[in-house]
């Protein structure tokens, strides 16, 4: 069985997998030049963010207040780091680069 994470991974890319593949060409173009592509990048990317938040949610947010919170903070952050192994620049988002 994959880990839970895993999970709600896999079941936010395949629903909003029109909203990350069109992100995903412009993480790829911003990778090669970040100031041509920045201000889209931030745009398109707080769309992404808004996903993300709301599955992040959905796999730790009932955990948040309980003793549970510290394992929550984890299992965040393990999510995140799936995210980031196919959008390695995704902390970029909201970036103003001079």
């Amino acid at each position: 069985m994959a880990a839970k994470f895993k999970e709600i991974f896999e079941e936010m890319v395949t629903k909003y997998e029109n909203e990350f593949d069109s992100f995903q060409e412009l993480h790829d173009r911003y990778e090669k030049d970040p100031q041509k592509h920045q201000a889209e990048f931030n745009a398109e990317g707080e769309k992404i963010m808004e996903i993300v938040r709301l599955y992040e949610n959905k796999l730790c947010g009932h955990m948040e207040n309980t003793q549970n919170a510290t394992y929550s903070a984890g299992l965040a952050e393990k999510f995140k780091n799936e995210i980031k192994r196919y959008l390695p620049k995704l902390d970029m988002i909201g970036v103003t680069v001079g």
